[in-house]
């Protein structure tokens, strides 16, 4: 028997739980399928409880430098009750029944399984058939990336996950991928007293970012007595029951570790998901959609899918234009110039637009302008672990940044400012004469904008 409704939500992680939850509250008879848990990979495994872990380490850290500020502390690291906060207060917090029950609450229905389009505006779901009257949103993430090194995929490794669920940090781990997720759990754990080796093929950690970015943080990384190697990719990796993880490089060198994590990205798999019945590729990297979300007739994709950027604040975002579209209200499409990230480590990177680089591939007449946080008075004050900098990308004909770099002990924050720079176009001779609060490492902005050249 098939089922009428007006939508079908297939994914509820935070993208897809939104949609489902505000079309529901409009009025609309919705069913949200989940094969997981509600709320998706954010709130159990990836942005809340691994900011928990981080925030943690981050105490420790602060405590051992005490003794080069005004006294001593000595701390010794225990993870037990770190372990025990994140699986009680995530679980509290972030409660899949919770989330179903609000879901329901507001008149939608939850179908646990794996959905699949058979037809434009039909899915199934374990053997239940809905067709969707307005139609279907697409909002089924990502998972990790695993690259193809031998002997990896016969090794038990670990992924994101299970570096969050962990009871107790290992001895030792090597870690594969600089990117946001590795070296964010490789500091947190070398805090809780773990050996640890990040691995990463590019030339710099965090390779996305601007090159000052990846060299401040493995300048931290090191001091921190984390192994770092760059611009080199493992060419073979071999587990011992025993002795745990051998990881070959290409350039000679062995590294052994208890643990391996595999943080190498994540991407979109459409495959089984049913997405040639309504004329898209199942072999394609995402679901190219327009600026209100469309991915066809009746069709509509939010979240990692559209590979617009692995972000929650990105799902979101998309889906509230997704929710106008479908309800019928107009509004502007979606614009990613001032897209925002940070990396959670200390000092945390913010970004947000273009890179250099980027804006000059795209042939924009490019000046940057970068100040060192630690030469601010507030970087003086702060001393120890004020590691930092500001850099900023301006568009020269037109006077306006296009894009900029915050990174510090509050990078993620002060990027707030910067990221409504870029998103409204304000010209740089206007944020040249704001009025900057002293002390706060946000008035660094005002020296970086001194230097762009």
């Amino acid at each position: 028997m098939t089922v009428h409704t007006d939508v079908v939500v297939i994914g509820m992680g935070p993208g897809g739980e939104h949609v489902a939850e505000r079309l529901a509250d409009a009025g609309l008879d919705v069913i949200g399928v989940e094969r997981e848990l509600v709320g998706g990979e954010c709130p159990y495994w990836a942005c809340v409880p691994s900011k928990m872990m981080i925030r943690a380490a981050n105490l420790l850290a602060e405590a051992h430098r005490i003794p080069g500020m005004a006294g001593r502390a000595t701390v010794v690291p225990d993870f037990a009750p770190v372990a025990d906060r994140i699986r009680n207060e995530a679980t509290d917090d972030f409660n899949d029944q919770v989330a179903v029950d609000r879901f329901t609450g507001k008149g939608g229905r939850l179908v646990r399984g794996r959905g699949t389009l058979t037809g434009p505006r039909q899915v199934s779901v374990a053997g239940h058939e809905f067709t969707a009257r307005r139609g279907v949103v697409l909002a089924t993430g990502t998972r990790p990336a695993i690259p193809p090194v031998p002997g990896l995929a016969a090794a038990p490794y670990w992924t994101n996950r299970d570096a969050i669920a962990i009871k107790e940090p290992p001895a030792s781990l090597i870690v594969l991928g600089g990117g946001a997720v590795g070296v964010e759990v490789a500091q947190a754990l070398a805090r809780f007293g773990t050996r640890v080796t990040v691995i990463e093929a590019l030339d710099r950690l965090v390779p996305a970012e601007e090159p000052e970015a990846g060299e401040l943080l493995a300048h931290v990384l090191r001091a921190q007595d984390i192994q770092i190697h760059t611009g080199v990719a493992a060419t073979r990796i071999h587990h011992d029951p025993a002795t745990g993880f051998t990881a070959q490089l290409a350039d000679g060198t062995r590294l052994t570790g208890e643990r391996l994590l595999v943080a190498t990205g994540r991407r979109v798999d459409l495959t089984g998901l049913g997405v040639e019945h309504v004329g898209l590729d199942p072999q394609a990297r995402a679901v190219a959609v327009d600026g209100q979300m469309r991915a066809g007739e009746g069709l509509w994709a939010v979240g990692d899918i559209t590979g617009k950027g692995a972000f929650t604040h990105v799902a979101m975002y998309q889906a509230e234009i997704a929710v106008r579209d479908i309800l019928g209200s107009p509004g502007p499409d979606a614009d990613y110039r001032a897209l925002p990230k940070v990396t959670f480590t200390d000092p945390e990177i913010g970004s947000v637009g273009l890179t250099a680089a980027e804006a000059r591939e795209q042939g924009l007449n490019v000046r940057t302008g970068l100040t060192q946080l630690p030469s601010s008075t507030r970087g003086w004050i702060h001393k120890a672990g004020n590691e930092g900098l500001i850099k900023l990308v301006e568009d020269a004909d037109r006077g306006v940044l296009v894009g900029a770099t915050s990174i510090g002990p509050t990078g993620g924050e002060v990027l707030y400012g910067l990221a409504v720079a870029v998103q409204a176009e304000v010209p740089v001779t206007r944020l040249r004469h704001m009025i900057y609060a002293y002390p706060t490492f946000h008035r660094a902005v005002e020296d970086a904008l001194a230097a762009l050249r």
